[in-house]
């Protein structure tokens, strides 16, 4: 479908005309010279006649031409639908020594399953801003809020257990989560727009800020957090060992989530893991009303390179439109 940004621009068509109109109006009118070999003249001058109807029509096209380019010409595409929400969501994901513990069937770590399901989780959620904390003894952002899903997503496969220590600093990973967050958004108001998906296996053991306190700050500039305990259910092994996940902290993630108004999931192994994320997809929906945007290329070029290529030859007959 092609369509004319600028239509008003067609106004101008007429100028030349006008210009043409006025300039014989302001011609002298008096008595002719009468000059008896007329005739011969005009009869003798019949190609300098066709020169100068030749010359107005070109000079008539590059008008045309100009004053098309000048509308702006478009070639509308077909209607394709833009997200509109622009949710952020913020994922902190733990990377201590004990994310190698395979205990999620499937033959893989506990990191190794997050990184699947995650990275899902991240590819669908079109038209928001993710960003990646990975969090061990040490926080640290990876990938700051951005809509380039892909580079997150590639980020979190290239997490590798123990990058960050060994140990786990829950707090610290929510303090740091606010940190950042408070310094791209500028506001406390924007910041009630972001979530922030904490994903650990085991309890705060490092750090300087305690878990609870992070919470009760984040809940203060309206972040909300949903936390993730991964592993194994814990219960009874062969030989009266303990197996499973025995060091998660399920009461601090549960009053983590419930002070800043998220909510605290189990899970045991990747389909549980998955249907977590599923939930969350829910409660946060990726897009509201959706709106639809055509694509558009511009023409303008086209009749423009027209007009000035009819100026060579134009130029080359000389004299002007008028004579």
């Amino acid at each position: 479908m092609i369509h004319f940004e600028w239509p008003w621009m067609a106004a101008l068509l007429p100028l030349p005309l006008a210009s043409y109109a006025l300039r014989r109006a302001a011609e002298p009118r008096g008595s002719a010279l009468y000059l008896p070999f007329a005739t011969t003249v005009a009869t003798d001058d019949s190609g300098a006649a066709a020169l100068r109807r030749y010359r107005r029509l070109a000079y008539a096209a590059i008008w045309i031409l100009l004053i098309a380019a000048a509308m702006r010409p478009q070639w509308l595409g077909d209607p394709v639908p833009v997200p509109t929400t622009g949710r952020r969501l913020l994922l902190a994901v733990d990377v201590s020594g004990s994310m190698a513990i395979q205990d999620m069937a499937g033959g893989l770590s506990r990191l190794q399953v997050v990184q699947q399901v995650a990275g899902r989780f991240i590819d669908e959620r079109q038209g928001d801003r993710v960003g990646l904390i990975l969090f061990g003894t040490r926080p640290y952002l990876q990938a700051p809020l951005t809509s380039d899903l892909q580079t997150v997503h590639r980020f979190l496969d290239d997490a590798v257990v123990g990058v960050a220590g060994t140990e786990t600093a829950i707090g610290d990973a929510i303090g740091l989560a606010i940190k950042r967050l408070r310094a791209e958004s500028g506001s406390e108001d924007s910041l009630r727009q972001t979530v922030l998906i904490l994903l650990t296996d085991g309890q705060n053991d490092a750090g300087v800020m305690p878990p609870l306190e992070a919470a009760r700050m984040a809940a203060r500039t309206g972040l909300r957090i949903y936390t993730i305990g991964v592993g194994a259910a814990a219960g009874q092994g062969p030989y009266g060992f303990s197996a499973g996940n025995t060091d998660l902290d399920e009461g601090a993630l549960r009053a983590i989530a419930q002070t800043t108004g998220g909510a605290y999931f189990r899970a045991t192994d990747g389909a549980a893991l998955e249907e977590i994320y599923d939930r969350i997809d829910e409660l946060e929906p990726t897009q509201g009303k959706r709106q639809w945007l055509r694509p558009r290329s511009e023409w303008f070029a086209w009749p423009l390179a027209l007009a000035l290529l009819l100026s060579v030859p134009a130029a080359y007959l000389g004299g002007s439109a008028w004579t």
